[in-house]
């Protein structure tokens, strides 16, 4: 038979257990931005936002807890949801710097949500709710990847650049290296699909990126119109 005593330590630790899942700690954030041409022009394709067709500028996918070992903490307080109260002040710009894509097409709530839930509730313990969304915004005004690659004549005109050519004009603009992804148009070409680049744990600062994502694009990429 276990003793009370036993028993009461089993309990202790599932409790610090429990405690340590909601309030994980991690190195640092992926903040992903994505070419919605590239996100349109696949076999799937896209459905515009109820508010509209979003502008042809690179929009916020999310910004990502991860750890240095390359993996990353998900769904870590189920307690926390998403409150669309807690972000009234902040929807417009929302709808237009963090616009869905996905179909049906929706408000962005859908997409936020997920987001948060996913993401966002992993780092908690620096940013809440209004602070998480307040730090991708402000991070994308940091960022301008569209002006990074059009000062270096790389326009999204449906052409070919390489690899290369488009890390360095990033790497240029925003003063530290991107991890490019890439995705496949309905004809096979290889296109500029997501960028990534990392953030410190407050969510306010850019960082050299301890580890890539895998993956990788072909030397030569399409920049597709939308």
């Amino acid at each position: 038979m276990e003793s009370k005593g036993s028993n009461l330590i089993k309990l202790l630790l599932l409790v610090n257990f429990s405690v340590l899942c909601v309030a994980q700690d991690f190195d640092f954030f992926y903040f992903v931005q994505q070419w919605p041409g590239s996100y349109c022009d696949t076999d799937k394709s896209c459905c515009y936002p109820t508010t509209g067709k979003p502008d042809a500028d690179f929009g916020i996918h999310g910004l990502w807890p991860n750890y240095n070992t390359g993996s990353y903490p998900s769904n870590c307080d189920s307690s926390n949801p998403f409150k669309q109260s807690q972000i009234s002040d902040l929807t417009s710009s929302l709808q237009r710097e963090w616009p869905t894509l996905a179909c049906p097409s929706g408000n962005g709530i859908q997409f936020w949500t997920h987001e948060w839930e996913k993401h966002g509730t992993c780092s908690e313990s620096n940013l809440n709710q209004h602070a998480y969304f307040a730090a991708g915004l402000s991070l994308k005004q940091k960022a301008n990847l569209l002006q990074s690659l059009t000062s270096a004549g790389i326009q999204p005109d449906g052409q070919f650049y390489s690899l290369s050519s488009i890390k360095g004009a990033i790497k240029d603009g925003t003063g530290f290296t991107p991890y490019i992804e890439c995705n496949v148009d309905s004809s096979g070409n290889s296109q500029l699909y997501q960028v990534y680049l990392c953030v410190d744990t407050s969510g306010s600062d850019f960082i050299e990126c301890p580890v890539f994502p895998h993956g990788k694009c072909g030397s030569s990429i399409e920049f597709p119109t939308f």
